[in-house]
């Protein structure tokens, strides 16, 4: 072909989604599959989501507002912020893409851990960046050796936090000693999808006192505690300044009318996120429970998943349950060869997968 992408574009590796429930399905005959492989929620969302979504229906002939003032000054509310530093986007990839194409121009330099999602790396390629990879300390970020890298070319940091796929956790204590060691002109991202799961006090949450260090770019989502992965909406909470910047490139209607609609529902529905929480860390601690009695030693995790070590092949393993009608994620293309990752769903979900597992296992002893 004529039109081919030259330098870094050239190298991306497509994002691999994980295998879609009706895919699974038609491959292989089947109903009432589970999928436990995208950390998503498995109550769904609120039923005040649906209400407020077909409310909206009639009015989906019109564009949405590009801005979404209520739902900014809602978060502003929720986090003690100002709608000034609030950033909406087509999911957290949108802001990470939106952050990338921003503040990195030809050489800059982005460092994030590896392995972590591979959205940071293939937007600051598209940035025409360079995405510095540090790997993990064991099954940690490794803070120390990414402040080591830092470099004059050094624009930005991506920090994952909770981690995935591991489901560790960076310290109150082991951030405020690594932003200390970072210039003041490094933007530090910090990654909170996961946040709404952690049980660990010690964690660093920098919605806890936010906006204290206008280097701190915060990125949440919608699409896992509260269930809305299917409306793709995220948010960023920011200085003035970056989030002024933001808004000046992102599209116009970067986030549609119904996810907008959603988003309000949701979060003005704390009592299912709390038992969404709830749901999910039962499951967390079943599975723990379960794969411990089978002779796994699972990872200790502060997010809606887990990650084992299933002492076997994971892709052949993760191809053997799907002819039970269980999806789940091998992490072989993170570099963990032997491990699985599976988020907690309801009851019946988990344990449709330790029975699975346990099928799948005796067939090959």
């Amino acid at each position: 072909m004529k039109f081919k992408p030259t330098g870094p574009v050239a190298t991306i590796k497509p994002y691999e989604a994980g295998k879609p429930l009706k895919a699974l399905e038609r491959e292989f005959k089947i109903h009432s599959a589970v999928k436990l492989a995208s950390n998503e929620n498995p109550l769904g969302f609120s039923p005040k989501v649906t209400d407020a979504v077909v409310k909206s229906l009639p009015g989906m002939n019109r564009y949405p507002e590009p801005v979404a003032h209520d739902l900014c000054r809602e978060l502003a509310d929720f986090y003690r912020v100002a709608p000034e530093n609030i950033v909406l986007g087509n999911g957290s990839d949108d802001l990470i893409a939106l952050l990338a194409h921003a503040y990195l121009n030809s050489g800059d330099k982005a460092l994030m851990p590896l392995p972590s999602f591979l959205m940071y790396e293939i937007s600051v390629k598209t940035a025409k960046g360079t995405p510095v990879m540090i790997p993990l300390a064991g099954f940690d970020t490794d803070l120390a050796k990414i402040a080591q890298n830092i470099s004059p070319d050094t624009k930005m940091v991506f920090i994952t936090n909770p981690f995935n796929p591991t489901g560790s956790i960076v310290a109150r204590d082991e951030f405020a000693v690594f932003a200390g060691s970072i210039p003041s002109d490094v933007l530090i991202v910090v990654d909170e999808a996961y946040m709404e799961f952690v049980r660990d006090p010690d964690v660093y949450n920098s919605l806890e006192h936010p906006l204290q260090d206008p280097r701190i770019v915060t990125l949440r989502t919608f699409s896992k505690a509260y269930g809305l992965a299917g409306f793709r909406i995220g948010y960023g909470i920011m200085d003035t300044e970056v989030a002024q910047i933001l808004n000046r490139i992102r599209q116009p209607f970067n986030v549609n009318g119904l996810a907008q609609a959603a988003a309000q529902a949701a979060l003005a529905d704390q009592t299912f996120l709390q038992k969404s929480i709830d749901t999910i860390h039962q499951g967390i601690d079943f599975l723990m429970n379960q794969l411990s009695d089978m002779g796994f030693d699972p990872l200790p995790t502060q997010a809606n998943f887990l990650m084992v070590d299933v002492k076997t092949d994971a892709t052949q393993l993760f191809t053997r349950l799907l002819s039970h009608g269980v999806i789940v994620r091998s992490m072989k293309s993170y570099g963990f060869d032997t491990f699985l990752r599976i988020n907690a769903g309801t009851p019946e979900e988990n344990q449709a997968f330790i029975t699975a597992l346990k099928a799948v296992l005796s067939q090959t002893l």
